[in-house]
């Protein structure tokens, strides 16, 4: 079976990071959720762009740890943004994302990247 790359850009105040992304089991992890602080300020959105330039629609998913969430579907050949739920982001959260084409099996899952509040993370899927 031929390996599927996705690249992966995180851009945080005009600095660009590259992460390489390939098919990779999902590393098992817990998830506790903490109670937020209601006297603080609310973050800065955090966005997914997803620049799919194959063929294929693709769901995307964000991890924390091993909580799975559905951000919603990249069309082909398009770009689409997504906003990642503030409360999988507390502070510096390591975060993983997979693109699964729809009709295909070939799944694609990043490695385990930091995210802050208000970062724009780039998932670029180049055509097959």
């Amino acid at each position: 079976m031929k390996s599927h790359h996705v690249e992966l850009h995180r851009r945080v105040r005009r600095t660009a990071l590259m992460v390489l992304l390939s098919v990779a089991p999902l590393a098992a992890g817990c998830y506790k959720q903490q109670a937020s602080d209601p006297n603080a300020e609310p973050a800065a959105a955090t966005r997914v762009r997803v620049q799919n330039q194959a063929f294929l629609d693709m769901t995307i998913y964000v991890y924390h740890g091993a909580q799975r969430i559905r951000l919603g579907v990249a069309n082909g050949n398009s770009t689409t943004r997504f906003t990642v739920p503030s409360n999988l982001l507390f502070g510096a959260t390591p975060l993983r994302f997979q693109a699964d084409p729809i009709g295909s099996n070939r799944q694609s899952i990043s490695e385990e990247i930091t995210v802050n509040p208000g970062d724009e993370v780039t998932l670029t899927i180049p055509p097959q």
